[in-house]
């Protein structure tokens, strides 16, 4: 009997014995008033009670043949349904063995051969069994055909020979194929919207002759328009070295795929000077509205620019996917940016409680340096300036110490005091670093609002959003370039201490390798501004001898590399060490320094990372095969650490980012 037919009949009891209790009660009532009722009562009542057997019974017979009708029927329609189902239906085993096929299956798949799709599927299905996962709801292609396949699993009671338990599967196949070519039609006709920029229009046009300026942008507009036309798309200009690029969709993949030839096209243009002409692309699919695109791709232009232009970026899916970047950055020679910066940090260092400097996790020279600069800018204004030095290495501990046996004891803090300190009113300064996962204390950017950012290093997707101040400038030598500069267009004349003005002109040094990568014009012009405080050459330069202990491992690091891709050199330091990631960066520079060599990799293990320090001499970019790591820099110097990883794996995973890199620049 059903549970069905089971409650109805317990509801019919339970209302009877209520009605026999009332009628006992009266009848005992009768009784104690006229004793003469007794018998009658007692005749009456059994007669009741028989009276109810007999109904009782017939009831539930009758209960019982309506409901087994009423099953029977609802099973006959649920059989029918199953067989006549207007969807391809199936019943299978999970080893293949197929039960059941409905007439619409195989009418549907009578031309295909349909069972080895059935076997992959049943082998995936079992797959999702074993992890726990028991919901059936995917897509397949079959013969040209996409399906939607839905269905549910029985438990049954047969075990298989590995006495694994075994599932019937109920499998629909519900034709989608006309719906997912609408979608598809639908999201290709979207709109993306772009943004070009010329990044060097300004130098370029300085230098060529007004006769042949109009020749020159009528070349390059005559490539922009070319290149828009193979897109399907329209172009139009918005300054004169920005336009705007509308196109649709379908054609995003397309550029993805030429890896934007336009970036070398444009460059086979001939100016008087020789000088290339570079572009820089920012598109966006993100967002609602074309408006909301457009703000999307220009915060990718914004790190496109900040990455050193020459590239292209595409924002989708929240994601950032760079094409090109191989040459130079160019170096800006206006230094309105500079006086502009310098300006606003004063005006927040005024109006604040305090002034809290912090670099990047493992700290050298160049961080410590710009932080000594914004310090003394703070300590100008009157204000507490404390900077933030958690992590750093063998030298730059010994420089510490120098700092503060020179009076710097109580204005470098750990991280403890940094958070006792901090206020929403506290001016939060990150210098050498952009990243929020790479700074010395992270929990310092929430806990005040007003964040300036100074920075070198190409630009990448984990930056600080919501710095209201920065100065990021991929062209620039070093952190201390960028601080120099910002002192020396304060409003009011700025007095460096002469180790404060040391460890600026050291962190210059340290990140052009004396002066001999990355240089510009407004290098040597901080540098020579740095000059006039009497700076002791042989002491800065003391900060970066090595002893003879560590020499010698660097001299067993280069000489036990490997060249791989003919120009690629790459070696390994084992031993594990906290400052491994100095003594790698060393051994790349040495590597770099032999002929025939154009790019140098070092590893080291650092305990529970592995660092990566990449070294180039221009040709190839190591900042964009390290950022496939994780890590970023500039195109001759970059760097990444790992974790999770053996140093094997390590070594396995950054060989095939360089072979990446070789096939995607068709090198």
């Amino acid at each position: 009997m059903s549970n069905y037919n089971i409650k109805a009949l317990e509801k019919v009891e339970s209302k009877t014995k209520i009605y026999l209790v009332i009628i006992a009660i009266l009848l005992i009532v009768l009784c104690i008033n006229n004793i003469k009722f007794i018998i009658p009562s007692i005749i009456f009542y059994v007669g009741i009670i028989a009276y109810t057997i007999w109904v009782y019974n017939k009831r539930k017979g009758e209960l019982s043949s309506y409901i087994n009708e009423l099953t029977f029927s609802v099973d006959s329609a649920a059989k029918n349904t199953l067989i006549n189902s207007p969807f391809p239906l199936i019943i299978l085993e999970t080893s293949g063995n197929v039960i059941w096929r409905s007439a619409t299956f195989n009418k549907e798949f009578a031309n295909v051969g349909i069972n080895a799709y059935i076997d992959d599927l049943a082998k995936e299905i079992k797959t999702e069994i074993q992890n726990n996962n028991f919901k059936i709801d995917k897509q397949v292609n079959i013969d040209n055909k996409i399906y939607h396949v839905i269905g549910d699993y029985v438990k049954t009671k047969k075990k298989d020979r590995k006495k694994e338990i075994k599932y019937i599967i109920t499998l629909y196949f519900i034709n989608v194929t006309m719906e997912v070519e609408l979608t598809n039609k639908y999201n290709d006709a979207k709109t993306c919207i772009g943004i070009v920029m010329l990044d060097n229009y300004e130098e370029i046009i300085q230098r060529v002759s007004e006769e042949n300026k109009p020749q020159l942008i009528a070349g390059i507009e005559k490539k922009l328009y070319e290149w828009a036309n193979t897109c399907g798309g329209l172009i139009i200009k918005k300054e004169r070295d920005t336009y705007v690029f509308v196109f649709e969709q379908k054609y995003l993949s397309q550029m993805e795929n030429n890896k934007f030839t336009i970036l070398d096209e444009m460059k086979e243009i001939e100016t008087e000077e020789g000088m290339p002409i570079t572009l820089t692309i920012a598109i966006s699919d993100e967002g609602e509205s074309n408006y909301e695109k457009y703000e999307s791709a220009l915060v990718a232009m914004d790190i496109a620019l900040g990455r050193g232009g020459d590239q292209a970026v595409i924002r989708k899916e929240g994601k950032y996917n760079f094409f090109g970047g191989k040459t130079q950055e160019v170096e800006k020679r206006t230094k309105v940016k500079a006086r502009v910066i310098s300006h606003a940090l004063e005006e927040l260092i005024k109006k604040a409680d305090n002034v809290i400097i912090m670099g990047h996790i493992n700290g050298d020279i160049d961080s410590v340096g710009a932080s000594l600069g914004i310090y003394r800018l703070a300590k100008t204004f009157e204000k507490e300036a404390y900077i933030v030095n958690n992590t750093y290495g063998l030298t730059l501990e010994n420089f510490i110490t120098t700092l503060k046996q020179e009076g710097y004891g109580e204005a470098i803090i750990d991280k403890n005091k940094a958070l006792d300190i901090i206020s929403p009113n506290t001016v939060l300064v990150v210098v050498d670093t952009h990243k929020r996962s790479y700074v010395e204390v992270a929990e310092l950017l929430e806990k005040t609002e007003k964040i300036v950012v100074i920075d070198h290093h190409r630009k990448s997707e984990d930056f600080i959003e919501n710095a209201i101040l920065t100065f990021h400038e991929a062209y620039a030598s070093s952190a201390s370039e960028l601080v120099t500069e910002i002192v020396e267009y304060a409003t009011k004349e700025i007095t460096l201490e002469q180790i404060e003005a040391e460890s600026l002109y050291a962190g210059i040094m340290m990140d052009t390798k004396n002066f001999t990568f990355k240089t510009g014009v407004r290098t040597f012009e901080a540098a020579a501004y740095l000059r006039k405080y009497g700076i002791d050459i042989i002491k800065v330069k003391k900060w970066f001898q090595s002893d003879l202990e560590s020499y010698a491992v660097i001299a067993d690091i280069v000489r036990n590399a490997e060249i791989v891709n003919d120009t690629i050199g790459i070696s390994v330091y084992d031993e594990k060490d906290k400052n491994a990631n100095l003594i790698c960066a060393k051994a790349a520079d040495e590597l770099i320094t032999i002929s025939n060599i154009s790019a140098s990799f070092v590893l080291g293990h650092m305990g529970d990372k592995i660092c990566i320090s990449g070294r180039s001499i221009g040709d190839i970019n190591v900042q964009v095969i390290l950022e496939k790591l994780g890590g970023g820099g500039h195109i001759t110097l970059a760097g990444a650490q790992l974790e999770g990883l053996t140093m094997e794996e390590a070594k396995t995973e950054l060989i095939i980012r360089i072979n990446e890199y070789f096939t995607e620049n068709n090198i």
